[in-house]
């Protein structure tokens, strides 16, 4: 029925066009010819303004200093974006963000995480949709604080933008870079844009890396982990038949299949014998595979010369599947298969307004249809022999539950959702506006056919476990946003607002050994109160973006073990609060050197909850450093016929936290700080550069995500981040 109605109406949005002005066209020229050198056009309220202009706390991050700075993936923006964490618990390229201290415990993959993440206005919900999207890139935007009104559901602690290059009209230009660094790293990435006729353009763009593991295994015969091999292409077709109307199709393909990452086990003494920091003994050599394919439709069209229509058709499928040696050793303690396909189709229509009076409007509806198969085992202890027999099978498995078997639950999951939403602004005077919005939201979600079984190490099956089971949830969500901001005579921006974010209901994906685990987490909530100001002094060459924040948080979802049956079900924390603030500075001293920074606050407390039959109360909350500092330097070092040489040195560090909200002191990641940067040849004309480059140098050991399974298994598991990288890019462009 949603699909129906929606594609109504934008039919009949077809009908009423007729050739009028483009609106984006506008706006865009408008907001560039506001802008001073260095600052950026963002899309974050769903129009095209200067940074300066938008009342929101949001980083923006152009796509030229992404690829200088190698930010090659998703996980690597935690180094440019002021409190903005991440768990990369499920691997590169599928990260589980924080922001502003607000996360995601469970690693299931179907889960959603409370920080979207979205390409070209695209929702990414699922693990399986997230592929490889770091490649010719206009620019990334992240915006914090809840984003219920513009932007839906699953923002409730914000929502990360990557936005590509656009096809261009009336233009053939192109780039190409390749680069090679240490552990053999092979780097290849361009785009080329090419016109059809006067009304239409071909932009195809494309990257490919390929890197031997660093995570150097001393098994013989088993390969390095944490290998590089990844390819992605994407096509993007415009259309501008007539003005007014514009139409662009976008459509993308990406492959991963390096070896998988290794865990580092600790304690070293037990887990870890004779082994150096870059080392592991792993007997789990199987590639992880992550396939996505994704196609869109995005219409703008002017039905009259102050009203746009907006429409964003698209559809995405995906799937991963990785092999995790959990236990991070040659034995087969413990071994996970983790298993996620998924498939979605999702529409969004608004109406935008552009009066150029004092009242303006998007008015908008939603709909998303998301399907999910996911299968996960645990496979526990299966080179023990418990009938000392010689044999290891089922009737091992029988005899010494768990040990000895292989615990794998498999279920269906479809969700729908229907919104309406709006965004109004109303001018009370030239320099104040009142701005607000609300979005209504409907929830669905069925789980069906879920089972788990216990199979021998031979997959005879031992017994049924849970029995088909189904479960399902419907729930209404209505959030909103309220502000005002105001505009000083020196035309910097002053603003406050309160805002409200919804996160859906989420289904229990760790049930295995009892039905009474099968269960469904409770909505989240998060309310926001905000004030911020934007500002700009010294001629417009020094930019100070300052925000602080106050959040009532609601039901955060977390994965709960019972201590005394080990049974793990997913619930809600009832209540926590978060305050904190951010800054960021740019200063332009002159066209040779500028300096850039983010600094970012934070405090977090669990006011109530019980997590494994422990009181959290006062606990911190997980991924949330009480500080985070960013800063770097783009220095021009000499320029004359020759081209010129500019050196561009970079640092990020963040203050100690938890990944989980026990708070166990041994889990405690220490305070650290990575350095990096890059020094740039370009020659005169511009079409040549070459790039020397490196991250985290001073090769620290850092984690990027730990969970207790000392009690259980005798070790804490531990994901580390990458060691130092290096290598050298060069690039032509025509």
């Amino acid at each position: 029925m949603g699909k129906q109605f929606l594609g109504g109406v934008a039919l009949a949005a077809l009908v009423m066009a007729h050739p009028a002005l483009a609106q984006d066209a506008p706006q865009a020229a408008q907001a560039e010819a506001e802008m001073a050198p260095g600052e950026i056009v963002v899309t974050a309220a769903k129009r095209s303004e200067n940074l300066q202009s938008v009342p929101i706390s949001v980083s923006a991050v152009g796509g030229e200093q992404l690829a200088k700075s190698r930010i090659t993936n998703v996980d690597s923006l935690v180094t440019k974006v002021a409190n903005l964490q991440l768990t990369s618990i499920v691997g590169d390229n599928t990260p589980i963000f924080a922001l502003r201290g607000v996360s995601m415990s469970d690693y299931s993959l179907n889960q959603s995480s409370p920080v979207a993440t979205y390409y070209d206005e695209v929702y990414k919900g699922n693990f399986a949709f997230l592929g490889v999207a770091m490649y010719d890139l206009e620019r990334v935007e992240v915006l914090r604080g809840p984003q219920g009104t513009l932007y839906g559901k699953n923002t409730t602690g914000g929502a990360v933008n990557l936005i590509s290059r656009d096809a261009k009209l009336g233009e053939t230009s192109g780039y190409i870079n390749a680069g090679y660094g240490n552990y053999n790293r092979v780097d290849v990435n361009g785009a080329v844009n090419v016109p059809l006729g006067e009304k239409a353009a071909l932009r195809v763009a494309g990257t490919f890396a390929r890197a031997d593991g660093w995570f150097k295994n001393v098994v013989p015969g088993m390969p390095d982990l944490a290998e590089t091999r990844e390819w992605a292409v994407r096509g993007t077709l415009k259309w501008e038949p007539v003005d007014g109307v514009k139409f662009t199709l976008r459509a993308s393909h990406s492959f991963q299949n390096p070896r998988n990452y290794g865990i580092y086990a600790q304690p070293e003494a037990v887990n870890r014998p004779g082994l150096s920091t870059w080392e592991i003994a792993s007997d789990v050599p199987d590639r992880r595979r992550a396939r996505t394919t994704s196609v869109a439709l995005t219409a703008n069209i002017d039905v009259s010369d102050t009203l746009t229509v907006t429409s964003i058709t698209s559809y995405d499928k995906g799937t991963l599947f990785f092999r995790e040696d959990t236990d991070g050793t040659a034995s087969r303690l413990l071994e996970i298969p983790y298993y996620d396909k998924a498939s979605q189709f999702a529409q969004d229509l608004r109406l935008t307004s552009n009066f150029g009076g004092p009242f303006e409007f998007i008015l908008g509806a939603y709909y998303n249809r998301e399907k999910v198969f996911n299968s996960t085992s645990f496979e526990i202890a299966t080179d023990v022999d418990v009938n000392e027999d010689g044999v290891i099978d089922a009737a091992d498995c029988a005899a010494g539950f768990p040990l000895a078997c292989k615990v794998s639950n498999r279920f269906d999951q479809l969700k729908k959702s229907f919104a309406l939403y709006t965004d109004l602004k109303y001018k009370l005077t030239d320099a104040l506006t009142m701005r607000g919005g609300l979005r209504y939201t409907h929830d669905t979600g069925d789980q069906t056919g879920f089972v788990s079984n216990a199979f021998g190490y031979d997959d005879v099956l031992v017994t049924n476990l849970i029995p088909l089971s189904a479960l399902r949830f419907k729930t209404n969500n209505v959030s909103g946003k309220l502000g005002f901001d105001y505009k000083l005579a020196s035309g910097d921006l002053l603003y406050a607002s309160v805002s409200r974010g919804y996160r859906a209901p989420s289904f229990n994906a760790q049930a295995f050994f009892d039905p009474s685990e099968l269960s469904v987490a409770k909505a989240e909530q998060v309310t926001s109160y905000e004030v911020g100001a934007k500002t700009q002094f010294w001629d417009r060459r020094v930019t100070l973006n300052m925000a602080a924040f106050y959040y009532d948080y609601k039901n955060q979802q977390f994965i709960n073990v019972d201590p005394t049956t080990a049974a793990q079900t997913l619930l809600n924390i009832p209540k926590s609060r978060i305050y904190g603030a951010e800054a960021e500075l740019t200063v332009r001293a002159s066209d040779a050197f500028t300096l850039h920074g983010g600094l970012g606050l934070l405090s977090t407390k669990i006011k109530t909850g019980t997590v494994s039959g422990v009181d959290v109360s006062g606990n911190r909350l997980s991924n949330a450093p009480s500080l985070t500092f960013n800063a770097g330097i783009d220095l021009t070092v000499v320029k004359g016929s020759f081209g010129e040489i500019s050196v561009h040195p970079e640092i990020a560090y963040q203050a100690s936290q938890f990944f989980e909200v026990i708070n166990v002191p041994r889990l405690r990641m220490a305070s650290y700080a990575l350095v990096g940067g890059h020094i740039d040849w370009e020659s005169e004309d511009g079409r040549f550069n070459a790039s020397v480059w490196g991250r985290n140098l001073g090769n620290k050991l850092y984690f990027t995500s730990r969970v207790d399974l000392l009690a259980g298994f005798g070790f804490d598991y531990n994901h580390i981040g990458n060691p130092r990288t290096y290598g050298v890019t060069v690039g032509a462009k025509f």
